[in-house]
């Protein structure tokens, strides 16, 4: 279905609720074809909230305020002291789960349109509704006419039925609604959903990797998502409730020092993978509790590198078992996209490629011209790719779906009501 975009000179906010960081842009819609243009970012450390789902409503909603108040305040010039009202949010992939369902409808030879497609994809949605979940993404991924399977592209072809395979992914009701309450009270409204991976994909890759098979992988502070894009589109998405923040905390455990230094000797001095030179290079490590940090404590840096490496093999090994049993086979590719804050992780890339035997390359968003030098990093994705999303595919939002499946859907019903009545 064709995607109307925003009209020119509309404004909106993203924002992003991560475990390490919760980020805030504000953007301004410059042309017809749905570009955007920054004109706020705010972006404050993460708290009350864990591995993606809020723990403390209170200093989740302290941090949100001072993360929209900043991106405010940068913007104010534009927002002429109007405040934010409406945003668009991310979906942790901890809360998501990935479902595929067909749907057939009847056209009885008459040309094929936008609105047969969207009631294939009402009836699907009407398949999945619970009070346990909320419905996120309804995205068509493959067509058949009578059976003729390959269709990318049905509108305007003929035939008696049309079957559509639909990738619907869904949201934990109970963790959606502890975020959207911590937003809530934040005095803004959330106008769309998107999974954090899908997301992040949306900014960091090129065209021809959804569309050849690629595998998205996020890897936040808290959670590691993955989405899978082929023929343009996202077919599966999943997560796993580690990420950077449990390798700091490896490091924490394993050389007895804090979380604030562990953090620093990871960023500093940490690998992914061992190199010759890592038995020889000895590294300060501030003894947890002592205040004076005159007598400095060496230790081998191989040491470090060896709290580090078993646990990002391990995310690997589990990403890969994910994808091995997602059973999309050959339509996972052989490509593989890095991406969000973890990621930068010197010889990240390098383990990725050995655990994976896969093609891997960094990534970071593309798709968004300039985006300060600050927040243009792998560990702003997710929060870039929002606005890709609200641009050019809020035409995958259920209710979007069922309100123009609805509009259409009385004269529909009397129509088929009159052919087999009468």
């Amino acid at each position: 279905m064709t995607q109307k975009h925003k009209p020119k000179g509309t404004l909106l906010a993203v924002l992003d609720i991560g475990s390490s960081k919760i980020a805030c842009f504000i953007g301004r819609v410059i042309d017809d074809e749905g570009g955007f243009e920054i004109l706020g970012v705010g972006h404050h450390a993460s708290k009350g909230v864990k591995g993606g789902t809020i723990t403390d409503l209170d200093l989740a909603e302290a941090a949100i305020r001072q993360t929209v108040h900043a991106a405010e305040n940068m913007a104010a010039d534009i927002m002429k002291g109007y405040p934010l009202r409406e945003v668009v949010v991310n979906l942790p992939g901890v809360h998501a789960a990935s479902h595929v369902h067909t749907a057939d409808v009847r056209v009885d030879g008459h040309e094929i349109t936008s609105n047969d497609i969207r009631r294939a994809l009402a009836k699907a949605q009407e398949q999945v509704i619970s009070d346990e979940y909320e419905l996120v993404h309804t995205i068509p991924m493959n067509y058949r006419i009578d059976g003729n399977d390959g269709i990318t592209e049905p509108r305007g072809m003929f035939g008696q039925n049309l079957s559509v395979d639909i990738h619907m992914l869904t949201g934990d009701m109970g963790a959606l609604r502890n975020m959207a309450t911590s937003i809530e009270r934040s005095h803004l409204d959330i106008t769309a959903l998107c999974h954090s991976a899908y997301a992040a994909g949306l900014a960091s890759l090129v065209e021809d990797e959804m569309d050849l098979g690629c595998t998205l992988i996020d890897m936040g502070a808290g959670t590691t998502s993955i989405a899978v894009f082929h023929s343009g589109r996202m077919i599966y998405a999943d997560a796993l409730p580690i990420g950077g923040q449990h390798v700091t905390n490896d490091i924490a455990k394993g050389l007895t020092t804090s979380l604030h230094d562990a953090e620093r000797l990871k960023a500093l001095y940490g690998n992914a993978m061992a190199t010759s030179a890592d038995e020889s290079e000895l590294i300060d490590v501030p003894r947890l509790g002592e205040e004076d940090h005159r007598v400095p404590n060496h230790v081998p840096r191989t040491l470090l590198v060896g709290i580090i490496q078993p646990r990002v093999e391990e995310i690997f090994e589990l990403v890969r078992g994910k994808l091995a049993d997602s059973g999309l086979g050959t339509a996972v590719g052989r490509r593989v996209v890095l991406t969000g804050g973890a990621s930068q992780l010197t010889g990240i890339k390098d383990l990725a490629q050995h655990v994976l035997d896969k093609q891997v390359r960094l990534g970071r968003p593309i798709r968004l011209s300039g985006l300060p030098d600050a927040v243009s990093g792998p560990a702003f994705s997710t929060t870039a790719g929002l606005f890709a999303y609200i641009s050019e595919h809020s035409h995958e939002m259920p209710a979007e779906i069922m309100a123009h499946a609805e509009a259409h859907g009385l004269w529909e019903r009397v129509k088929f009501w009159l052919k087999e009545n009468w």
